[in-house]
């Protein structure tokens, strides 16, 4: 991925940035919705083609400390705030 990883998308431990590599957007679309079935994420995100490139790419950011068994709530985009939740 181009884009810089800003830090306060791993500014504590638990914070993570996966780049996402897959064969079509099928698979990298099952791929973040299971993740977001685990913790809280940034959802699912863009899917890129790079020219030259094989695949599909994405970037999801997760908080791995915090489950989310019913996909209650996602990370927060730029611009929102968090808000503390009783599992937290």
């Amino acid at each position: 991925m181009d884009s810089v990883i800003d830090a306060r998308h791993v500014s504590e431990p638990g914070l993570v940035v996966l780049d996402i590599t897959a064969a079509d957007e099928e698979t990298a679309l099952a791929l973040m919705d299971e993740l977001q079935q685990l913790w809280a994420t940034s959802g699912i995100t863009e899917i890129r083609r790079d020219p030259a490139q094989p695949g599909v790419r994405a970037r999801v950011h997760a908080d791995i400390r915090r489950t989310n068994p019913g996909n209650e709530a996602s990370l927060p985009q730029a611009g929102e705030e968090q808000t503390a939740t009783a599992d937290q």
